[in-house]
């Protein structure tokens, strides 16, 4: 599908964008809250300044996507690959990003506050002033992240998400590929 048409369609009310083909499409700016992009492939693509809050992304493939700017508050991240992708400046507050994979994804200046990040992978990232207010670290990965003038006021996080020092057996990741399978 291309970004035009799926515009039109949720311009004519559709909301359900689930399994999508929109490789580097360009959304620039676009106003799509409340969409289900769950298991969409939108490696590529820019989002940046997009209005996403409330969207459903669980599992979707955002490998390099530009979302700079973008409002994604209440979006269900949930297992989503974002390997790569720029998040500077996004407002990621209340969102689920619950097992993402989120290695090497720029999150400079981003607002997580109150924001899910349970068993998420963030070796790699550039959380360099990010707002982490509140938000549940519990079992991820920021060994190798740029934590630099991040805050972490009052979130939960433990010695072993930032030394590794605790082996986790029985976690299974399953990340999406490009191609849309798991």
């Amino acid at each position: 599908m291309d970004a035009n048409k799926l515009l039109d369609l949720y311009a004519a009310g559709e909301r359900k964008f689930d399994r999508v083909n929109l490789h580097q499409a360009n959304l620039c700016g676009t106003d799509l809250r409340g969409a289900n992009f769950a298991e969409a492939d939108l490696s590529g693509a820019n989002l940046s300044h997009a209005n996403l809050s409330g969207c459903n992304f669980s599992r979707a493939n955002l490998t390099d996507v530009d979302l700079s700017g973008a409002n994604l508050s209440r979006a269900n991240l949930s297992e989503v690959n974002l390997i790569g992708a720029d998040l500077i400046r996004a407002n990621l507050e209340e969102s689920n990003l619950s097992r993402a994979d989120l290695r090497t994804a720029n999150l400079i200046l981003a607002s997580l506050v109150y924001a899910n990040l349970s068993e998420a992978e963030m070796s790699g990232a550039d959380l360099s002033g990010a707002s982490l207010k509140q938000a549940n670290l519990i079992g991820s990965n920021v060994m190798e992240a740029e934590l630099g003038g991040a805050d972490f006021t009052g979130s939960v996080i433990t010695e072993q998400e930032i030394t590794g020092r605790v082996l986790r057996l029985g976690i299974s990741h399953r990340w999406i590929t490009w191609a849309g399978c798991h």
